[in-house]
């Protein structure tokens, strides 16, 4: 199947009456409509979802190899013994 960057696909989802309430809230307060909400939540968290993982391999990395940028003023900024 050829991909089209405009083609577009409807997808049924099962909402809750009380998350179906407040989609169409905040859609009424946004003045969009429901499927534009639902999209523009779901690039959100898609957003989210890349980020948080960015900095869940960051971690790691930096776990694996920690960074001893600053080893160097421990010994410039210890206090002197007594």
């Amino acid at each position: 199947m050829e991909h089209n960057q405009h083609m577009e696909a409807t997808v049924q989802v099962v909402l809750g009456a009380g998350l179906l309430r407040a989609a169409d809230r905040a859609a009424r307060r946004l003045k969009v409509n429901r499927s534009q909400l639902i999209r523009q939540a779901l690039r959100e968290h898609l957003k989210r979802i890349r980020t948080l993982e960015k900095e869940r391999l960051d971690r790691q990395g930096y776990e694996k190899f920690p960074d001893d940028e600053f080893a160097a003023w421990d010994k410039v900024t210890a206090w002197p013994e007594d």
